[in-house]
């Protein structure tokens, strides 16, 4: 089994690589975007749907109410009750289903993007930070630049390349 010794890669094929991974993790978010696009416009057009619906609803009670006025001279109180009560069923039923319809596609999208962002998320975690630029050169590249050594002579004494040095003195704000 072959073993590669990220120590002895270059710092360049080390950026490269992650270079890569985040144009794929850069697709793969456009792609599902893409997606989500597609959910959004169908919950709009539901919505847009429910609100005809709503329109139709106030048409229609405006009409009922009208015809149990004309007929509220012959009707009982209890008869012009119910009449309120069954018109206001006949209208919210359909309201109430396209509600639980909108509701089941908002949770499918909510569960959609929950799974996806935890999926970006352990691809993220799998990107290492090489070694080098973790920590445990840097208080060593720090002293000696604050000491006046040149940066060529620090990647030498440090066995780091030049652009890792810079690095670290770039990530702790001193160059």
């Amino acid at each position: 089994m072959m073993h590669i010794d990220i120590h002895n890669f270059p710092i360049e094929y080390i950026i490269v690589g992650m270079s890569v991974i985040i144009l794929y993790l850069l697709y793969y978010v456009y792609t599902k975007d893409a997606t989500y696009n597609k959910n959004i416009h169908s919950v709009a057009s539901v919505v847009e749907d429910l609100n005809k619906e709503i329109y139709y609803l106030k048409k229609k009670l405006d009409q009922t109410q009208k015809n149990i006025q004309a007929k509220s001279s012959r009707m009982s109180d209890e008869e012009i009750y119910q009449e309120i009560e069954r018109s206001v069923y006949d209208m919210v039923q359909p309201l109430t289903i396209s509600l639980r319809q909108v509701q089941e596609n908002l949770e499918a999208i909510d569960l959609q993007m929950e799974s996806r962002i935890a999926s970006v998320e352990s691809g993220v975690k799998q990107i290492a930070v090489p070694s080098s630029v973790q920590g445990n050169d840097d208080e060593k590249i720090i002293s000696l630049y604050k000491q006046g050594v040149s940066l060529d002579t620090i990647s030498r004494e440090l066995h780091l390349s030049k652009a890792e040095v810079e690095f670290v003195l770039k990530i702790n704000k001193i160059k």
